[in-house]
């Protein structure tokens, strides 16, 4: 192995024993290593009634080859070690129970905004999600109350994008079939603007 090699893995090595550190310190935030970082997301009550209400919505419409992830680390490279909200991936891999999934299985990804994740959700996942071809990503914002379909990826970006406003219906035209989600009943934060 190369000089520069070794120096990747003890730099992707120091992060994730920090990352196992500050899991145990900081109880209530959502950890990820992101463009060589660790970001810490302090969650509201809002952020995981957003991921239930989805889960619950996407669920029945799904085939039952198909399954759930949800803030599971999915490495993309040593800078980026992603933990999506909900990730669609195949039920056989669901089941194996490991810690982490490679990209290459999910079919949507799905992200729920938190106010220090704003510009993760909208610029850097986007672009390695489209990268590595993950077909469908949604941002779901409940503080601009709207939802933001990612879909058509290419090696810069989504070459793709459509804003539907929560009260609207979201529509997903997956390669598992047709999925929808009403977001009338979605939370919405206080001080969000109207849509």
């Amino acid at each position: 192995m190369d000089r520069e090699a070794d120096v990747t893995v003890s730099e992707s090595d120091r992060l994730h024993s920090q990352l196992s550190r500050f899991e145990d310190m900081f109880p209530g935030y959502r950890m990820e290593i992101v463009e060589g970082a660790i970001v810490m997301s302090p969650l509201k009550p809002h952020h995981n009634a957003t991921i239930w209400h989805l889960w619950s919505a996407l669920k029945p419409q799904m085939p039952d080859q198909w399954g759930f992830l949800s803030d599971v680390a999915i490495p993309f490279d040593g800078d980026n070690e992603f933990c999506p909200d909900l990730a669609v991936i195949p039920a056989a891999e669901v089941a194996k129970n490991l810690s982490a999934y490679s990209p290459d299985l999910i079919e949507l990804a799905v992200e729920v905004v938190s106010p220090s994740s704003r510009r993760n959700d909208y610029d850097v996942k986007p672009r390695a999600y489209a990268r590595r071809g993950i077909p469908h990503y949604l941002v779901f914002d409940p503080y601009k109350a709207h939802c933001v379909l990612f879909w058509n990826p290419g090696p810069d970006g989504y070459l793709g994008t459509d804003t539907v406003a929560y009260g609207g219906t979201v529509v997903v035209e997956t390669g598992i079939g047709k999925l929808t989600v009403d977001t009338s009943g979605l939370p919405v934060d206080p001080s969000a603007v109207s849509p």
